[in-house]
């Protein structure tokens, strides 16, 4: 095993240079990110030649508050959400922390540099009231597990009542709007994170959205600067968040690819187990073994440290891939 891809997915350079005699061209599946992106456009030269500005960042600010639901004054663009995971720690005076398990392991490994006492918990909803922090996934992952919103107001009034947090991870909550608690920007003790990247197939771009109380933002813009989204990120969030038609016809679009790489799986005699429409949970015995034989064919899926019993593998491209894949499982098992 190798760390960088037991940490996250997406390392496809060192995969290649792992299995150099595996066939070409790769397919990478061990990120989660929608592999029909956004199109975007030409982009004018100034949106890289020149400094963002503020007009830029206050139009794409507005767009996107307006996309998530929230309340434009609670919240703040940010270079996406691997970062604002990363600060929250300097933002928030924390020294109990319950996290989902299993969860996107920068959430616990980000609390546990910061010196904080960590819980695992399958649910951490139910230490609501009796720790500083409560951290989930929503859609959670990579099992797909979900949590009501009325379930996460409960458990936000009971952190509030402490001066604690409800940290929620929305960067799946694309595909499932009606799960976003965004609308709620502001109010004590919650703090939502937003990925635009993921579901709109734009990770390059690297742009999120941080939710929560004024003073939370107030500290987290002092720490990011004055320039703290490119600008191409701007105008391609702006451009697609404002979209009327591309994001539902995308979810219908996942939702019914999904339906097929779940047919593909079980027929190949695996279990899934969870899930979101652009990736899939699923649980075998000898879940690291199946991960090299798949690489060995070209095939880059999601592994784990904590577990030799499960993959997360991410919703093919095209018929193409899910073929590929689909041929791959069935020399592999």
């Amino acid at each position: 095993m190798t760390q960088s891809d037991l940490l996250h997915g997406g390392a496809l350079d060192h995969l290649k240079t792992l299995y150099p005699q595996a066939p070409h061209p790769w397919i990478d599946l061990s990120t989660g990110i929608n592999p029909n992106p956004y199109p975007v456009p030409v982009l004018p030269p100034e949106t890289f030649s020149h400094l963002p500005t503020q007009t830029q960042y206050q139009a794409c600010h507005e767009v996107l508050a307006r996309y998530y639901g929230a309340p434009p004054d609670s919240l703040l663009l940010a270079p996406g959400s691997e970062l604002l995971i990363r600060l929250l720690p300097q933002l928030l005076q924390i020294q109990t922390v319950a996290v989902a398990q299993p969860i996107y392991g920068d959430h616990q490994s980000c609390w546990q540099r910061a010196g904080a006492k960590i819980t695992l918990m399958a649910d951490p909803v139910h230490a609501a009231g009796k720790v500083d922090a409560i951290v989930l996934c929503n859609p959670n992952n990579p099992d797909g597990r979900t949590w009501s919103p009325e379930i996460l107001e409960d458990c936000r009034i009971q952190q509030a009542a402490r001066q604690g947090w409800l940290i929620v991870d929305e960067a799946y909550a694309d595909l499932v709007p009606s799960l976003s608690l965004a609308a709620r920007g502001g109010e004590a003790g919650l703090i939502v994170l937003r990925s635009f990247g993921k579901f709109f197939g734009l990770a390059g771009l690297r742009l999120g959205a941080l939710i929560g109380p004024a003073a939370v933002l107030m500290a987290a813009r002092d720490i990011l600067g004055v320039w703290p989204v490119s600008g191409p990120a701007l105008h391609v969030g702006q451009l697609a968040a404002a979209d009327p038609v591309w994001p539902e016809m995308t979810r219908k679009s996942l939702h019914l690819s999904s339906e097929v790489l779940d047919r593909t799986l079980t027929d190949a005699g695996l279990t899934v187990e969870g899930g979101t429409s652009l990736f899939r949970y699923v649980g075998m015995p000898g879940a690291h073994a199946l991960w090299q034989r798949l690489a060995e064919q070209g095939i880059y899926t999601r592994r784990f440290a904590g577990s030799d019993r499960h993959l997360r593998i991410g919703l093919p491209a095209d018929d193409e891939a899910l073929a590929r894949l689909a041929s791959a499982l069935a020399a592999s098992l």
